[in-house]
């Protein structure tokens, strides 16, 4: 039998949001889009900037499962442009404990942050209201 993954820490972001923007109803469920205005991340290989322009668009479920699925740039410190996918599954209900669980994907150019286009990624996601309109992200690699 391997041996289990293990977690280890590669950022934290803060990510400043708008309201949702309500999109209607569809065959799966509601449909609404959360744009993305910027942020701050951070961790022990890299340090940068939530860029403005990206968006979550969410769907809930009959259930009340949300399926989040955001696509956003954040530029590091030293001026390089990595583009996130995370997709996030969101399940609160009465008598358990809100889970928000993610998989991220990094696209990075060739160079410095090249690892992390071959690097498998899992987070978590916790809004931040009302001190802040944002989610704090925590991104993991699993080794």
């Amino acid at each position: 039998m391997n041996k289990a993954p293990i977690a280890l820490p590669i950022y934290e972001a803060i990510v400043d949001v708008e309201d949702a923007v309500e999109l209607g109803h569809g065959p799966l469920g509601v449909r609404r889009m959360i744009n993305i205005l910027g942020g701050e991340f951070q961790g022990p290989r890299l340090r940068g900037r939530v860029l403005p322009g990206g968006a979550d668009r969410q769907l809930i479920r009959p259930d009340g499962v949300r399926l989040l699925d955001a696509l956003y740039e954040m530029q590091t410190d030293d001026g390089v442009v990595l583009t996130v996918h995370n997709r996030v599954k969101v399940i609160e209900r009465p008598g358990m404990e809100r889970q928000a669980f993610s998989h991220l994907d990094i696209t990075a150019p060739e160079g410095a942050y090249g690892w992390l286009n071959d690097t498998v990624l899992i987070g978590t996601a916790v809004p931040m209201r009302p001190a802040r309109q944002a989610v704090q992200i925590c991104v993991f690699q699993l080794s």
